[in-house]
């Protein structure tokens, strides 16, 4: 039954996402306006989270909404699935995600991502990715936008230790804005092995802001250490649920 649901959901998937290309020629027209461009985006990816809910029963809970910075931030988030790219334009909306190049190749897909915009790279290039990232950054968080990046470089399987790729750090210099750490259980239900995806609750977790001002190597451990943590928290509430459930059925 996963699999049937888990098929039927990326079909309506794509005929969800294609009922948006139906309108970029009319956004192409207009301009396109980036605030509208964004605003169909978060639809977009509201109704994909909805047909997650409704066909796989994969939903999800937020926490720690109070650490949410109150003005723009880099985020910092792990990274399971393809499903926090996805609720991350519901969860923050006006966010500037730094995402790999190769995905404005995708069909529509790619249109609303360059017209955003989001902060497209090259990870081949690192240099000129490192330059883009901070540019396009800093572009968007003096136009009030925070900024999203996931500093591992790459989806990672559950239960893999946290570790930032350089980059990271020097965005946060650059930057000088507070830091909002984001831990996401994603992997367990969605992972990146091409399993049906699962029902289940995926946890959403904000930690406390790390502020400005700390030298490179104490922000990247301070961060690794804040995420590392909770990660091995919410793999103990799982363990411990599922053991209750487990108990309760027999």
């Amino acid at each position: 039954m996963s699999v049937l649901r888990s098929h039927v959901f990326n079909g309506l998937w794509g005929l969800w996402t294609g009922l948006f290309g139906l309108l970029i020629p009319l956004l192409w027209i207009a301009g396109p306006p980036p605030r509208t461009v964004r605003a169909l985006s978060r639809i977009w990816a509201r109704g994909i989270l909805g047909l997650l809910s409704g066909l796989v029963g994969l939903r999800y809970e937020v926490r720690g909404r109070e650490n949410r910075p109150p003005t723009p931030s880099l985020i910092i988030a792990n990274h399971e699935s393809t499903w926090e790219t996805l609720a991350a334009l519901v969860l923050f909306p006006d966010v500037a995600i730094v995402a790999k190049q190769e995905l404005l190749r995708i069909p529509i897909m790619g249109w609303y991502l360059r017209s955003s915009p989001m902060i497209m790279i090259d990870r081949d290039d690192g240099h000129k990715a490192l330059r883009a990232m901070m540019e396009q950054g800093q572009a968007a968080l003096a136009a009030g936008r925070s900024v999203l990046v996931f500093p591992e470089g790459a989806r990672k399987r559950t239960g893999e230790p946290v570790e930032f790729k350089r980059g990271v750090a020097l965005l946060y210099k650059t930057f000088a804005v507070p830091v909002l750490p984001v831990v996401v259980t994603s992997g367990r239900f969605w992972g990146i092995d091409g399993a049906p995806k699962a029902p289940g609750t995926i946890v959403v977790s904000f930690l406390p802001p790390i502020a400005p001002g700390l030298t490179a190597a104490n922000f990247v451990s301070t961060a690794e250490a804040l995420m590392e943590s909770e990660k091995s928290k919410l793999a103990r509430e799982e363990i411990a649920e599922t053991a209750a459930i487990s108990a309760y059925q027999t």
